[in-house]
């Protein structure tokens, strides 16, 4: 609302915002964060409410456009918001929809069996978090058309309706809104845009639309929905990407898809349901909450396959949204999966020289598994808006018995090719608990190291005083020189240091056994004193923080990315933590003069010309030529104290593994056996490179 409208504020905006300003104050409990995360969780919220129209039966196309702009533009062919009059409200659905919390289609089992939003929050927040939002629907032949201001109704005058902006001048509503007609809409033809402008006074500076995340999202979600195609156009770039998903099979080829190793089964489909009853409070006729018992019905429907390897890979999902922390249908699916192999494994121990004392643990039937696990139910409860976490008790249960029943009769089949392949898996599962018990034995035979036991651990580490590992820190650096000005630098109370020698083994293509036998390698998992692999102990490890320090130039980056790789693929329990961390060291180095010439450090030529242009401003020299760093040798030891490794002054890069399955196919595309992936990757990016960022 402009400031010459303050005399027209009334009970009309008072009833607009009351909801969506308590969302604005507190954005974090509805989204998580105002980082990238956060304004990529209210896209997804946009995104789910069509995928939620095509569960439904409405439409099988939905396209993401990242504009310029910064701005966003969700598109669908479903049956498009209603634009007739609400009677409790008094307002279109179009306006219900974006202004009011805790409204929607979604509440009750009358428009949607089972959806993703369930909450009716996540349009109208969405909208309280954005500076301008525009929603066009097509229904009854007409284009229908409203805007909002950070969740407030009213219109725009934008000088090029074909170039919207949120700086436009905006008058808002104040006697009643209008859902104005803007255009004729084909015969038969519905469906909703959604075009928004993020908030800047919400979102940090740096929030940002991932294109990754989203195609992945895109990707995980045409998965799901059999037969959806899936568009994302990034117009922001100078060529535009587009890209569609769209898959005809189901579960089955998400598994094939996620899968890391060599399948030692086939990848198994296993259905079922079950009903449970909850009581939830429904609204009466009078106006008041009266609790009632309902029935429900829980859909379960996994696909799951193992394979040669030891890792992991699980997704679950409740009607197509991702509980990337599980939640009781990951517990019932855990419980099923372990009571069923226990008793195989103990109903043919003597076949499997399975000894009394051996007993099986979760982590033995988990090893190579990959599955996808969906459940569809109407109103699941989730633990916060941002359904990280299912909290419906009886999901357990359902989930629980029915991959108990299926399983069971998979052992118990007498066709052949169902029989060689659980007994494989049986040895598979012995094989992995015996493993584990004989690694076990040898570690508890075997006293564990500390700092006073320099003489095992590698020469070349010069270690740090402190045996305190919370507070402790490893510099793994690249080089001698770069090693005898950490020296220098370093606090030794707490930072120990370990120079490699150049490019480490990528041990993305290596075998377990060339791994250990690198002595770069075999030094830093030595140094490090947790183990490797998945018998790695993360409580057995030496230093709290491991901080990766390479020169700031390609062949830095390179050594990044394989030392990134080794802990990645043997190491994992210390990236999923977030205690890896790669160093930041400056760039340039300008010297301001004056009566004390004062040193500035930048870190990226964007901001070394935003230093400089601020210099010319204030009218202040500095010394030419402007130092450019390209390795760490080239520091003098206050210098690299100051700008890298002071805890005062320094800046660290958290490493951290939001999806392993995006980051082990990064992985394997860069650094992996496969070439040809590789060079289409090159060739088709090689139109980003910026020459002036190579150092030759």
């Amino acid at each position: 609302m402009a400031a010459n409208d303050a005399n027209s504020y009334n009970a009309r905006h008072l009833s607009v915002l009351e909801g969506l300003e308590a969302v604005r104050k507190r954005p974090g409990m509805y989204i998580g964060s105002t980082d990238s995360r956060g304004l990529m969780h209210c896209l997804w919220e946009i995104i789910d409410n069509a995928v939620d129209e095509a569960l439904a039966g409405h439409g099988s196309s939905i396209d993401v456009v990242l504009h310029p702009d910064s701005s966003v533009e969700v598109r669908d062919r479903a049956r498009g918001i209603p634009v007739d009059i609400e009677p409790k409200t008094g307002l279109t659905g179009v306006e219900v929809v974006f202004t009011k919390l805790h409204a929607g289609g979604k509440f009750g089992s009358g428009s949607y069996a089972a959806s993703g939003g369930l909450h009716g929050v996540g349009a109208s927040v969405v909208n309280a978090l954005s500076e301008r939002l525009d929603v066009e629907v097509d229904r009854g032949g007409k284009t229908w058309a409203m805007s909002f201001h950070r969740g407030e109704p009213g219109t725009f005058a934008d000088a090029d309706p074909k170039r919207p902006s949120p700086d436009a001048p905006f008058e808002p509503f104040v006697s009643g809104s209008t859902l104005r007609v803007v255009g004729r809409a084909a015969k038969g033809s519905t469906g909703t845009r959604v075009r928004y402008w993020a908030d800047r006074q919400i979102f940090i500076r740096d929030a940002a639309f991932s294109l990754g995340d989203l195609t992945s999202r895109a990707r995980q979600t045409a998965f799901l929905v059999p037969g959806l195609g899936i568009t994302i156009e990034d117009l922001r770039g100078e060529e535009p990407v587009v890209e569609t998903f769209r898959y005809d099979g189901g579960i089955s080829e998400f598994v094939d898809f996620l899968a890391p190793d060599a399948p030692l089964t086939d990848t198994w489909r296993i259905q079922g349901s079950g009903a449970f009853t909850e009581t939830i409070p429904v609204l009466q006729a009078n106006g008041h909450m009266e609790a009632t018992e309902v029935e429900r019905t829980c859909e379960v429907d996994v696909a799951l396959r193992w394979g040669t390897g030891y890792e992991t890979t699980t997704r679950t999902f409740v009607n197509i949204i991702t509980t990337p922390k599980g939640g009781t249908h990951a517990q019932g699916f855990e419980a099923g999966l372990f009571a069923v192999l226990k008793s195989q494994v103990e109903a043919a121990a003597r076949r499997l020289k399975v000894g009394a004392n051996e007993k099986l643990e979760k982590d033995d039937v988990l090893a190579g598994l990959t599955a996808v696990l969906t459940v569809r139910l109407p109103e699941p409860q989730f633990e916060g808006q941002t359904k990280e976490v299912l909290g419906t008790p009886a999901v357990r249960g359902i989930v629980r018995q029915v991959l108990t029943k299926a399983l069971t009769e998979r052992f118990d089949s007498p066709k052949r090719e169902d029989k060689a392949q659980t007994g494989v898996l049986l040895e598979k599962v012995v094989g992995e608990m015996k493993t584990r018990i004989s690694a076990r034995a040898h570690k508890e035979t075997q006293r564990r190291k500390n700092a006073l036991e320099s003489s095992s651990l590698p020469a070349k580490l010069k270690d740090c005083r402190s045996t305190n590992v919370a507070d402790t820190e490893l510099f793994i650096v690249e080089g001698d020189s770069a090693l005898g000005t950490a020296k220098l630098a370093r606090n030794a109370e707490y930072q120990a240091l370990m120079p490699i020698r150049g490019k480490i083994l990528n041990v993305q293509k290596a075998s377990i056994s060339d791994m250990l036998g690198n002595a770069e390698c075999a030094a830093i998992i030595t140094a490090l004193g947790g183990g490797s692999g998945r018998t790695f102990d993360l409580e057995a490890t030496r230093y709290g923080k491991v901080i990766l320090m390479s020169d700031a130039d390609v062949d830095g980056a390179h050594i990044r990315t394989l030392l990134l790789t080794l802990f990645f693929r043997y190491m994992r329990p210390m990236v999923e933590e977030g205690r890896v961390f790669a160093a930041v060291p400056p760039l340039h180095r300008v010297v301001v003069t004056g009566k004390r010439n004062e040193p500035v450090y930048t870190y990226s030529e964007q901001e070394l010309a935003g230093v400089l242009a601020q210099l010319r401003k204030e009218r202040k020299r500095w010394q030419e030529p402007i130092q450019r760093y390209k390795g760490l040798g080239e520091m003098d030891a206050d210098q690299l104290s100051t700008t890298t490794m002071d805890r005062r002054y320094r800046t660290l890069r958290r490493v951290r593994v939001t999806d392993a399955a995006a980051a082990e196919r990064t992985f394997e595309l860069l650094m992996g056996n496969d070439v040809a992936p590789r060079k289409d990757f090159i060739t088709q990016n090689s139109s980003t490179l910026n020459r002036d960022r190579i150092d030759a």
